[in-house]
């Protein structure tokens, strides 16, 4: 599977997809959900994160204070160092990282704090997760940078009527 390739087919499509999530919109909570979730189990068998690592390439995860207190740790720094060396407060007042690719991702897309990751790394890319109507946009945003859920929303779409 060539993410490269699902990624721009997913970016051709921006105007389909933005249709396909009103719809979705549309339609009962659980139904959604329901889509979702199995798109996202049948997906993941197929696509190899570490043959990707978009997300980590492109975007930065939030951190939460108890992210920052355990990698502060786990690196032996205080909180406020490791925010100084490695963050920065976004325009909503989030820890963010000051720059992209992740520093902590290696040259083989293995992560060096996996164990100890960032709980939006361990949630992303939120395809599996309830109540996935009122992450409209996070799920448009995040079918422009990961293959996965490209091609979850891909095939959804042809499940619709």
């Amino acid at each position: 599977m060539e993410y490269g390739n699902i990624l721009e087919k997913a970016k051709s499509r921006k105007k389909q997809i933005k249709q396909l999530l009103a719809k979705l919109n549309k339609l009962p909570v659980k139904q959604v959900d329901s889509y979702f979730h199995e798109e996202h189990d049948k997906v993941f068998e197929q696509i190899d994160c570490l043959k990707c690592a978009n997300c980590c390439k492109t975007t930065g995860p939030l951190f939460t204070q108890k992210d920052i207190e355990r990698i502060a740790h786990h690196l032996n720094q205080k909180p406020g160092a490791f925010i100084e060396q490695y963050l920065r407060l976004d325009e909503d007042n989030d820890y963010i990282l000051k720059s992209t690719p992740c520093i902590f991702l290696d040259k083989s897309n293995y992560c060096s704090i996996y164990d100890i990751k960032p709980k939006a790394c361990g949630e992303y890319p939120h395809t599996n997760r309830r109540n996935m109507n009122e992450i409209s946009t996070l799920t448009f945003n995040n079918a422009m940078v990961c293959p996965a859920v490209s091609k979850i929303l891909e095939n959804i779409e042809k499940k619709l009527p």
